[in-house]
């Protein structure tokens, strides 16, 4: 039973920590701007995150190694410290935007500024991360981040024309008044928003965290693969959402409010309140593991002591690290930049980061010194290498569909 329990857990822990502030932010702009039109993308984001994951997860359990410590290793310190900074880069700005998503959820239920709440979320999750042990934080924060099922409630009451939802995701193509610039655009944002390179840092470094071998590789696969698609569903239902009530109301999404008024309108206050206390975890969650991610990357290129199961006295260049991430990623937040601007720039940098460590996972998960026998079959290397090009095709139109679009505007 005990083993049972684990396997549900850890579905469900997948499901609540898959949506982030990128996804909730990305999600609702483009249903509220293209309908269910980009639905695709999402399906092909989740299949990308769910192959990366998996090896990398193999990758850790059978080769007792973390994403940064087979980077340094596969491609020399001089090229692993380019992929370094770009990686830290990448990930301190989603730190940014996960602090803001907390404050302003935060927002939604007390009513105060949310500049003044990122001090006090900085050191909550500063606390965390000293004293909460890691199973503990994850499963709760993936556990409670499930209220966001209240997305895909709301779109049931809402009863919509789910004949007319479906023609806008099979039809997908630009919806009227939109360029097909800013819908690749938006595109690439959303590939970016559900293959964030984060998730894959805290995945492998924390199968490290938690001691797995290869028995824990069966776990591993339920994990990702049940987990991770439904909550790809939950990231359409919050596009639903916003396609069904914002659209037709030529709603553009451009704060935190506008993104639950979908879940308001269908289910009341009760449904607010439990939406928005799914955010705050959901969020707080993913600032967690994005801090986690910055200290893991950090010691696992310098070769230091890391992780959360060692005390700071004995990681001390870790926890610093992750101290340092969060005090800095409070001080932008305080200068009064806006979260969602940070986030809409966060998930389109990820798409821009995610060949520097998709490609050393991949090579590694086929390197029997590695992975001995479990090597990636003939199977998963046709679907890595798909993914890969797509990666390679995303990565480097990010930035010139940012300019050109002005972010989509």
């Amino acid at each position: 039973m005990k083993k049972y329990w684990g396997v549900a857990l850890g579905i469900l822990t997948a499901i609540g920590g898959f949506v982030d502030i990128g996804d909730l932010v990305t999600n609702a702009v483009v249903g509220s701007r293209f309908g269910m039109s980009l639905a695709w993308v999402v399906a092909v984001g989740v299949g990308g995150i769910c192959v990366f994951a998996s090896m990398a997860g193999r990758v850790t359990a059978l080769g007792g190694r973390a994403t940064f410590e087979i980077i340094r290793e596969r491609l020399g310190p001089r090229a692993a410290l380019a992929n370094l900074i770009g990686s830290f880069a990448m990930t301190f700005l989603t730190l940014a935007a996960e602090i803001g998503g907390v404050a302003l959820a935060l927002q939604l239920l007390i009513g105060i500024d949310p500049r003044l709440l990122v001090i006090p979320v900085g050191a909550a999750l500063w606390l965390v991360v000293w004293r909460v042990r890691f199973t503990v934080m994850e499963n709760v924060a993936g556990f409670l981040g499930l209220l966001l099922v209240a997305f895909a409630v709301a779109l049931v009451v809402l009863g919509p024309d789910w004949s007319e939802l479906g023609r806008q995701a099979v039809g997908a193509a630009p919806s009227t008044g939109e360029s097909s610039l800013t819908y690749a655009y938006y595109a690439v944002a959303l590939f970016g928003a559900a293959m964030t390179p984060y998730e894959v840092f805290f995945f492998s470094s924390g199968a490290t965290e938690e001691r797995w071998d290869e028995r824990d590789l069966g776990l591993s696969r339920l994990n990702v693969l049940i987990g991770f698609p439904l909550g790809g569903l939950l990231s359409l239902a919050i596009a639903g959402c916003a396609a069904v009530v914002l659209l037709p109301a030529g709603i553009e999404v451009a704060n935190l409010s506008q993104v639950v008024l979908p879940v308001a309108t269908a289910l009341g206050v009760a449904g607010l309140v439990a939406v928005t206390l799914g955010i705050v975890a959901a969020t707080a969650g993913a600032a967690l593991e994005t801090g986690l991610s910055c200290g893991y990357a950090l010691a696992q290129y310098a070769g230091w002591p890391w992780g959360k199961r060692l005390r700071p006295v004995h990681a001390p260049q870790f926890h610093l690290t992750v101290a340092g991430v969060i005090l800095a990623a409070v001080l932008v937040l305080l200068t009064g930049v806006d979260p969602v601007l940070v986030t809409e720039f966060s998930v389109v940098f990820s798409a821009v980061a995610l060949p520097l460590t998709y490609l050393p996972i991949l090579v590694v998960a086929n390197d029997p010194q590695y992975v001995g026998e479990h090597v990636n079959g003939p199977v998963l290397n046709a679907f890595a290498l798909v993914y890969l090009a797509i990666i390679a095709v995303a990565a480097v139109a990010a930035i010139p569909l940012l300019v050109l679009t002005r972010m989509g505007a």
